[in-house]
């Protein structure tokens, strides 16, 4: 069987679209079947609810026609299907976290996350995670109560990135959102204060991202197409201020660390990016006030600079777009007033 979407567990963020994607092949000699029931056995973690979710949600085609629960599997099916990640087996402890929601109904919610949050746990964060949130913020319902590192996610962002996240608050809607991330029919829009100046307006970045092989906690642009996965950032220039710009990117694909790596092979790395080069002067003057000028700007906001900004999707009953927009917060507020004023008093001889 194949499939896609599985990330190494080093990176504190792994893929930002939490689905998968499975290809399978009937055998020659199966009997006929029940697809839910089929599938539940094939593959693993799998409940016959979540396969059920996903055909009633047509997030599984067999021979590319989409199928209900009941469809018997006969031999040589093509049997090709989109759904959420499986459950881990990770103990979650609900947690009284304060959330920013935004919007709430019986489907999902949307908040707003802050820079520091980790999305759910993993590798050195077990606790005071958003999931543990969610779990204690939704605990009244079946999709958290089985105690699921990921319940109701269907993307992420990194840790230090804020902005908006929407999450699922029970199967159905669970699939039907996974399935559009998957159909690329969501509209994903960052902020992000990089290093340099453009010299167009506007631009797209294509690469293939898979993790690097010089430092597994970072991810790497492979341009021949040798490794990794499709990946396209479109980018705009919101306002430019010499030595630092401030760029809209809008997110074709989800792939980890998308928009930072995107930006460091063109380039432009993050404004205080550590993992990827943005944490020292790449562009400026020698001058020690200069240096200073950087030095309090990384104190304001002492993590990368990108904020996910707007979110829209399909509602998963209605079928209503929804549209979605996060004010950037006040650190990275902060550093911006610090460049407007540094840019309208830059001395004469650093032009």
């Amino acid at each position: 069987m194949e499939y896609a979407g599985e990330v190494p567990e080093e990176l504190e963020e792994q893929q930002d679209e939490l689905y998968e994607h499975f290809a399978v092949t009937v055998d020659r000699g199966q009997a006929m079947l029940r697809i839910d029931k089929y599938l539940a056995v094939r593959l693993e973690n799998c409940s016959r609810s979540r396969v059920q979710a996903a055909a009633d949600s047509g997030n599984i085609l067999v021979n590319g026609i989409p199928v209900k629960s009941s469809y018997k599997v006969k031999p040589l099916d093509r049997i090709a299907l989109v759904m959420p990640y499986p459950k881990r087996e990770v103990e979650i402890i609900p947690e009284d976290i304060p959330l920013d929601i935004l919007y709430e109904d019986d489907d999902l919610i949307v908040l707003n996350k802050p820079a520091g949050l980790v999305v759910h746990p993993g590798h050195g964060n077990y606790s005071g995670t958003l999931v543990n949130a969610l779990t204690w913020h939704l605990k009244d319902l079946p999709l958290f109560q089985e105690g699921d590192m990921r319940a109701g996610l269907v993307h992420r962002i990194d840790k230090n990135t804020s902005g908006l996240l929407v999450v699922a608050k029970n199967e159905r809607a669970h699939a039907r959102l996974a399935r559009q991330f998957f159909d690329h029919t969501v509209s994903r829009r960052y902020v992000a204060l990089v290093w340099g100046n453009f010299e167009e307006d506007e631009g797209t970045v294509t690469g293939n991202i898979g993790r690097s092989v010089r430092d597994r906690l970072r991810m790497a642009v492979y341009p021949d197409g040798s490794d990794g996965k499709h990946a396209v950032t479109h980018y705009r220039v919101l306002k430019r201020y010499g030595y630092v710009t401030l760029v809209e990117c809008r997110l074709e694909t989800g792939r980890t660390h998308q928009i930072r790596v995107h930006m460091e092979y063109i380039g432009h790395p993050l404004f205080n990016d550590e993992r990827y080069g943005g944490d020292r002067i790449l562009k400026g003057t020698t001058f020690a006030k200069y240096k200073q000028f950087i030095d309090n700007c990384f104190s304001v906001m002492p993590r990368h600079a990108l904020h996910a900004r707007s979110l829209g999707f399909e509602h998963p009953s209605t079928r209503r777009r929804m549209e979605f927009d996060s004010e950037l917060p006040a650190d990275f507020r902060a550093v911006l007033d610090k460049w407007d004023a540094y840019t309208a008093a830059r001395p004469a001889e650093e032009e």
